[in-house]
């Protein structure tokens, strides 16, 4: 990685604006994961450490520019008041005369979070003043949200190049430092054999990742409902199957350049409805009937991938390979995460639904890393650069 991070820069006796993802699940009014707020926890006492004081900033759901009393940032700051071991404070708005005040009465070791700036809708829109507005409060800025670093919004993207206009630091944060190596690691020069498993609902969104790996790793392993894609355009009958038509004539010509490197499933699980109460059955791909419809990979299929795996020494997994949110069809992502587990490789979960499911599974602390970004992860996987990685510090030399 050829960006500055915290370790290079002094930050004593500093205001340091933290952009952070603590975007995580609520429920009852307290955070139901913390899995985000825990990733940013080295960034944050390595500042208090050396002597900062601490601004945090975050979006969190999707208000669309207005205030959403559930959508505040209250009980995020409570539990990272718990962990880090001292009090937090919470402003009640990210920009503004109070926030500046606040501010402004920050010592060094204080903690400050901001609340959420998908409030404003200059926010999305990348407005250069709004993005000044928060440049202002601090002496210099630090982007440890890899999960909004494809976003060039004015917390990620904006704010960093009006902290450099002033003249101060604009660098990485510990999190983003690790999210870049381990996955660019992964991306330009991983160790081979290198295989990929990507999932998830829809072919669509990810042909720039396929196209990519396809390019670089050994084997590609393909399940979920994306495979139902690649299945009808070898001409299969899908019955109530989800399928992207108008992706089918893609799917066929990344079957004909991957010359055997693609791995499908060869046995998959139908139900005779989207439940987890629906009859099941387990065919091959070409014996789906009408009125069922895939929502796992079988048994035969969890073996064929451990084959195809074997001496692996770097994988990367993008995306589940059954609707493992039903648990009737989850066994197939769970056994084939228990796979990984085991194996003496480098493996690199991708974000959003491929950490959950690890995480459901309780495997999570057996993978080489688990990143924290679902769509960042993605559009590094498909090489292209991140707007809020770009913009950042080059280290001298680079």
């Amino acid at each position: 990685m050829n960006k500055r991070t915290i370790r290079d820069v002094d930050v004593q006796g500093k205001r340091v604006l933290v952009r952070v993802d603590f975007n995580v699940p609520l429920k009852d009014g307290s955070v139901a994961d913390d899995t985000r707020i825990e990733a940013a926890l080295p960034t944050i006492r390595h500042m208090l450490g050396r002597g900062a004081a601490v601004i945090l900033m975050s979006h969190l759901g999707r208000p669309k520019g207005r205030v959403v009393d559930d959508l505040r940032l209250d009980p995020v700051a409570e539990r990272l008041s718990e962990l880090l071991g001292q009090p937090v404070g919470k402003a009640n708005d990210c920009v503004g005369h109070e926030v500046t005040r606040a501010v402004e009465a920050m010592r060094p070791g204080d903690v400050l979070l901001l609340e959420n700036t998908r409030f404003h809708g200059d926010e999305k829109a990348n407005d250069p003043d709004f993005a000044a507005e928060l440049a202002a409060l601090a002496d210099a800025f630090v982007n440890d949200a890899f999960g909004a670093a494809h976003r060039a919004h004015a917390s990620t993207e904006g704010v960093a190049r009006a902290m450099r206009a002033k003249g101060c630091p604009v660098v990485a944060g510990l999190l983003v430092e690790k999210e870049l190596e381990l996955l660019g690691g992964a991306v330009d020069s991983p160790q081979h054999p290198f295989f990929a498993i990507l999932g998830g609902a829809k072919i669509s969104g990810k042909i720039a990742v396929i196209e990519s790996l396809l390019g670089r790793c050994d084997r590609l392993l393909i399940g979920g409902g994306m495979a139902n894609t690649f299945f009808a355009a070898m001409g299969y009958e899908m019955g109530d199957s989800l399928v992207e038509d108008d992706a089918v004539p893609t799917a066929r010509a990344l079957l004909e350049r991957a010359s055997g490197r693609l791995v499908l499933p060869v046995d998959v699980v139908i139900a005779d409805a989207f439940s987890n109460e629906a009859e099941t059955k387990i065919v091959a791909p070409n014996e789906v009937s009408s009125g069922w419809q895939i929502l796992d990979i079988g048994p035969k299929t969890v073996s064929t991938f451990a084959s195809a795996l074997q001496g692996a020494k770097t994988i990367v997994w993008n995306g589940p390979l059954g609707v493992f949110e039903m648990p009737t069809f989850a066994v197939g992502t769970f056994e084939v995460a228990r796979l990984l587990a085991e194996m003496d490789a480098t493996t690199i979960i991708g974000g959003g639904e491929s950490a959950a499911a690890v995480r459901q599974a309780g495997l999570a602390h057996r993978m080489t890393h688990v990143s924290t970004g679902g769509g960042a992860s993605l559009q590094f996987l498909e090489g292209k650069a991140l707007p809020g990685v770009i913009v950042l510090d080059d280290k001298q030399g680079a």
